[in-house]
């Protein structure tokens, strides 16, 4: 009888096991999102793959929906001279995708309170204490209507009345930066990085790690590699703060993905961040919004974005908000003698591929 009684009970839970699994509700999103990264990670292989085979791409192309890898591929060399090969943790130079990095460093000020966006230059910075110049505001230096050029020669235009991409506007910003914080631009870089989690991120100047890409002009089959790389980020040309800043693929997810969930600067700082305050005719990619050294689709989709380039070093970071989808592309040769468009065309036909796939979501 004890038995029969133990079997009972066996089969009865068995069965409101069964029918509590029977009942439980299906997740109609969850599978449509599934079925869909699915679905993209099979278009952007397909479409990628033909850009990596049709240009010889040398270079890292990671993307990314939030933290899932929708795809990934490495082709090439960091060192063409001992054939190491580009892995996931080379060392890229980002160039002017560094100047994202300088915004944030200002906009982590204003929160401080130790400045404002429309504070004068001349304010905290003896040299920008004439005549041309003694308008300039924090917030013109950041969207580059200053009117700046190089530093030292005369404004292009009135400030604030046009759009001039200025690396000294930017290197003028690293001083400020320095000026309020009390401590140098490259400490000020590295907590930011280390706030953001990226561990194999640097500056040109700070750099000890390995992984490095080596910077090349040239081709696959013949390159010259570029001289006192990544030091020479930090010559007046360039500087550390307008590009300067060394990362890789997974750290830039990081970023990414930091920065835009309010997790570096507070929601209405990012809103600062993210609003056009200039418009940009860019060679490359064309007219578009430009906001605190990020820029912007004028149209949909909603992207914001940044290119950077350093002789040798052609790269873009783009984030889709309302997919939270990161597309990153990093390079270390560029055929020079064919000029910089033709150096970016991978750069521009993923960025193509990547908006028309967006626009379908």
């Amino acid at each position: 009888m004890k038995f029969l009684i133990s079997i009972t009970f066996a089969f009865l839970l068995l069965f409101s096991c069964q029918k509590a699994e029977i009942s439980k509700p299906i997740n109609k999103k969850a599978i449509a999102d599934s079925a869909v990264t699915v679905f993209q990670k099979k278009l952007y292989k397909t479409q990628i793959d033909s850009v990596f085979n049709k240009y010889n791409f040398n270079g890292s192309v990671g993307i990314f929906k939030d933290s899932i890898e929708i795809y990934r591929k490495n082709n090439g060399f960091s060192d063409f001279g001992n054939k190491i090969k580009i892995n996931n943790t080379t060392v890229f130079s980002i160039a002017s995708i560094s100047k994202q990095f300088t915004a944030v460093l200002i906009l982590l000020q204003m929160e401080q309170g130790k400045l404002n966006l429309d504070d004068k230059a001349s304010k905290y910075i003896k040299d920008f204490q004439k005549k041309d110049y003694e308008d300039i505001t924090i917030q013109q230096l950041l969207n580059h209507s200053s009117g700046l050029n190089n530093f030292g020669e005369k404004l292009l235009f009135k400030s604030g009345s046009g759009f001039n991409y200025s690396n000294d506007g930017y290197n003028a910003l690293g001083k400020i930066v320095e000026t309020v914080s009390g401590k140098s631009f490259d400490e000020n870089m590295l907590d930011l990085l280390k706030k953001a989690g990226m561990k194999n991120s640097s500056t040109g100047t700070s750099f000890k790690g390995e992984n490095f890409a080596k910077t090349y002009v040239g081709n696959s089959k013949t390159q010259k590699a570029i001289e006192n790389m990544p030091k020479r980020l930090s010559n007046k040309e360039i500087g550390i703060a307008a590009g300067g800043v060394l990362s890789t693929i997974d750290d830039l997810l990081i970023w990414n993905n930091a920065l835009y969930s309010g997790k570096i600067i507070k929601p209405e700082t990012l809103k600062k961040f993210t609003s056009k305050g200039a418009e940009r005719q860019h060679a490359i990619f064309g007219t578009m919004g430009y906001g605190l050294g990020i820029m912007m689709n004028d149209n949909k989709p909603v992207s914001y974005f940044h290119s950077g380039y350093v002789k040798g070093a052609p790269s873009l970071n783009i984030y889709y908000p309302e997919t939270k989808t990161s597309v990153i592309i990093l390079s270390n040769i560029a055929d020079e003698e064919k000029g910089k468009s033709t150096s970016f065309r991978p750069h521009l036909k993923i960025k193509e591929v990547s908006d028309i796939l967006e626009n379908t979501n």
